[in-house]
């Protein structure tokens, strides 16, 4: 059994940091400030080499071994969401729509406790390297990190993440083999057709009737039977038609959903579906029309043996293991790194009565942050044994 390495002290000065970042969020792709705070705490643990500016605002911190062994990731988020916070507590956000209601100040804490830990007990072979990526709320940042120059030079044996989950006792370690969480997209559709006189609607193409038949059929192409492979979700986010002006007929349609499955494979044959239904009825009914793919997640694909290297690290400490049967439901953009290296994401559980994520009365719970930081330093000291 692994016991507590982390004193009240240090508890209590990590709790400080994860509360300042709480104060000042920054939104995806805006994550200057954050970054900074996070650089100079690093600088106080004295790693090899930090690296900035990642991918946009990414930071990397890399702690050496003398001896050759494996190269470990660990990452952390560091972006905020577009939601007002409505809780009342000293450090509730200062920037007005702006707030941490995903947990990600409570993540990159996590990073910094590990890195404290590693100042006082560097590795002695291999690398690790911990990652604080930038824009994973919009999916833009593991791409853009992988896509950096100067990450081109990391080659990760095992690359692992952790995500808070409320509805979960305090602590308890939640993994899974395969699937952790789905690949997820939005597809945005447009619909041009011609105005008319709202009295004689035969001489314009109204695309209301397409508007109802897509959102019929793409809806349809939903599985909602957790256990099924081809489980998919499908949700209408966002519909508009024309305008308030009574006496037109209109002529522009915008329709927007959300579609999550299992796997990056069934995604991908759901677009080319999506794609030829769009096509078919905007024909049918002589309508110009246009499809974007935006906030795209590849699936978490957890590697078996990074998954058993987490259950072992659990155990180690004593902590409860939850095994999930299927997956999340939430789309997370770790995805890009397990699609590409080995490794894992699991589950922290936030506590049974925490507000579910991105939900505006949603705080990360201090109390899980030395669960965290104690997972991913046993992970170290398994691997690198």
């Amino acid at each position: 059994m692994m016991t507590n390495l982390l004193t009240i002290e240090e508890i209590n000065y990590l709790t400080n940091f994860r509360k300042k970042l709480h104060q000042f969020p920054e939104l995806s792709d805006n994550e200057q400030l954050t970054a900074q705070s996070v650089v100079n705490e690093l600088k106080l643990c004295n790693p090899t080499t930090i690296l900035s500016k990642l991918g946009g605002n990414g930071v990397a911190a890399i702690f050496k071994g003398d001896l050759e062994g494996e190269t470990l990731l660990f990452r952390a988020e560091l972006d905020a969401l577009p939601i007002q916070e409505e809780n009342t507590f000293e450090h509730t956000s200062n920037y007005p729509g702006i707030s941490h209601k995903c947990g990600h100040d409570g993540h990159a804490t996590i990073l910094i406790g590990l890195a404290r830990m590693l100042k006082n007990n560097p590795p002695l072979k291999g690398e690790v390297i911990l990652l604080f990526q930038p824009a994973e709320e919009n999916g833009n940042g593991a791409k853009a990190v992988l896509a950096d120059e100067k990450f081109k030079s990391i080659i990760p044996d095992f690359v692992f993440s952790l995500h808070n989950v409320p509805d979960f006792e305090k602590g308890a370690i939640i993994v899974k083999n395969n699937s952790f969480t789905p690949s997820v997209t939005s597809l945005k559709i447009t619909l041009k057709g011609k105005t008319s006189h709202a009295a004689e609607p035969e001489n314009g193409i109204n695309p209301d009737i397409a508007l109802q038949e897509l959102i019929v059929a793409i809806k349809g192409l939903a599985d909602n039977n957790l256990e099924s492979e081809t489980f998919t979700v499908v949700t209408t986010v966002y519909a508009t038609l024309g305008s308030e002006d009574y006496g037109i007929s209109a002529d522009y349609a915008e329709l927007h959903f959300t579609i999550r499955c299992w796997t990056a494979k069934q995604l991908k044959n759901l677009k080319e579906i999506c794609a030829n239904l769009v096509q078919v009825i905007s024909k049918k009914h002589q309508l110009k029309y246009s499809m974007d793919w935006i906030y795209e997640f590849d699936s978490n694909n957890n590697d078996d043996k990074a998954v058993d290297y987490i259950i072992k690290a659990a155990a180690s400490n004593s902590f409860n293991i939850i095994k999930k049967q299927t997956p999340f439901k939430w789309g997370e953009d770790f995805g890009t790194f397990t699609q590409q290296y080995k490794g894992a994401m699991f589950g922290l559980g936030a506590g049974k009565q925490t507000p579910a994520l991105h939900n505006p009365d949603y705080d990360f719970p201090d109390e899980i942050t030395s669960y965290g930081i104690q997972m991913f330093y046993a992970i170290i000291k398994l691997i690198h044994a």
